[in-house]
C-alpha cells in the first residue's frame, strides 16, 4: 500500500511514516520518533513543581466517558472496543465481527478525561489546587489521507483543577508561553480563539457559544496552508463541568473548575519537519537546542 499524502509534505514523507492499511494510521520511524523525544522533553523542562505525572492506556472506562455526555456531543468521534462475549457453537468457524459487542472500555478521546474520576477518588480538592501530566494515546473516528489529522495520535495535557481564578490564570499563563515556545523552534504561527467539534444542530450552538465566552484557543501553525492552518495545540477552560459531572469540591464545598493545555505530539512533529525539512543538521540552532538534538 502507497502512503497517500497533499503537498507540501513531499516525497520525504516516507521517511517519517509507514502505513498500516488503514487512512489516519501509521507507524513512525526512528527519524520522527527523534524528533517526538525531544519535544517530550521540551515540554517537561516547563512543567510546574510539584506536578504529578500520570501516563494512562489508550483505552478508558466506558462508564466513566459517558458521564462526561462526550458521546452526545461528539459521538462521530467516538470508538468503542467490541470483544467477542460467546464461544463458536460446535468449535465451527465464527465471523467474530458478527459476534462481538461492546465491552465496558472506549478509545480514549483525549489525555485528560481519566484525570476527573481519579481527582473525585481522592475526595477534597486542596486550596492550592492540582496540576497534572498527562499522556495518552488517543483516538477519533475521522480518517484522513492528511499526515495533520490521523485517527491515533498522542496527547500530552497539562491539567489544572482548582478553583475559577487559578484555573484562568493557568490557561492565560500557557497562552503567554506556548508562543514563546513555538517561537523557540521557529514555528510560524498564530493564536486564535476556537471551538470544538460537536455534533448535529445543537451542536453548532455550543460551538458558538464556545466561541463568544472564549473558552478555547487554538495555537495554528500552517503546515498545508496559511488559508488552512493546522491545531497543534488546544487552550480548553471547561468551568465547572467536570467539576459538577464528577462532584468535584474544594474546601467548604466550594465549586471546582478545570482547564488544560493540550499538545498535539504529532502534529507538532509534522510541523517541524514541513517547516525545516528533512535533515536535521540544518534545522535552525535554536530548534535543534531546544529539542537537544
Amino acid at each position: 500500500m502507497s502512503l497517500a499524502f497533499d503537498d507540501p509534505i513531499g516525497s520525504w514523507a516516507t521517511t517519517l511514516f509507514c502505513p498500516l492499511g488503514v487512512e489516519g494510521v501509521y507507524a513512525r520511524t526512528a527519524l520522527f520518533e527523534r524528533v517526538i523525544d525531544g519535544l517530550g522533553r521540551l515540554i517537561s523542562s516547563n512543567r510546574e513543581p510539584g506536578m504529578e505525572v500520570l501516563r494512562f492506556p489508550p483505552v478508558m472506562s466506558r462508564e466513566q466517558l459517558e458521564r462526561t455526555g462526550y458521546q452526545n456531543n461528539f459521538p462521530q468521534l467516538l470508538g468503542g472496543v467490541c470483544c467477542l462475549q460467546q464461544e463458536a457453537d460446535g468449535g465451527s468457524a465464527l465471523a467474530w465481527a458478527d459476534a462481538a459487542s461492546s465491552s465496558d472500555l472506549v478509545v480514549t478521546p483525549a489525555a485528560c478525561y481519566p484525570v476527573y474520576p481519579l481527582v473525585a477518588a481522592r475526595g477534597e480538592v486542596p486550596g492550592a489546587g492540582l496540576l497534572f501530566d498527562v499522556t495518552a494515546d488517543c483516538f477519533r473516528r475521522e480518517p484522513s489521507r492528511q499526515l495533520d489529522r490521523l485517527q491515533s495520535f498522542r496527547m500530552r495535557e497539562f491539567v489544572c483543577v482548582g478553583t475559577a481564578e487559578q484555573a484562568s490564570a493557568f490557561r492565560a499563563q500557557w497562552l503567554s508561553r506556548a508562543g514563546e515556545l513555538a517561537g523557540v523552534l521557529c514555528l510560524n504561527h498564530r493564536i486564535d480563539k476556537a471551538s470544538d467539534p460537536f455534533f448535529g444542530r445543537t451542536g453548532q450552538l455550543l460551538a458558538l457559544s464556545q466561541v463568544e465566552q472564549s473558552l478555547k484557543y487554538e495555537l495554528l501553525i500552517p503546515i498545508y496552508s496559511q488559508e488552512r492552518p493546522t491545531a497543534c495545540m488546544s487552550f480548553n477552560c471547561h468551568l465547572d463541568h467536570f467539576g459538577e459531572t464528577w462532584r468535584l469540591r474544594g474546601a467548604a464545598g466550594a465549586p471546582v473548575h478545570t482547564a488544560c493545555v493540550a499538545f498535539g505530539l504529532d502534529r507538532l512533529g509534522l510541523a517541524l519537519f514541513v517547516t525545516h525539512g528533512a535533515d536535521l543538521e540544518r534545522w535552525p540552532a535554536s530548534a535543534r537546542t531546544a529539542l537537544t538534538l
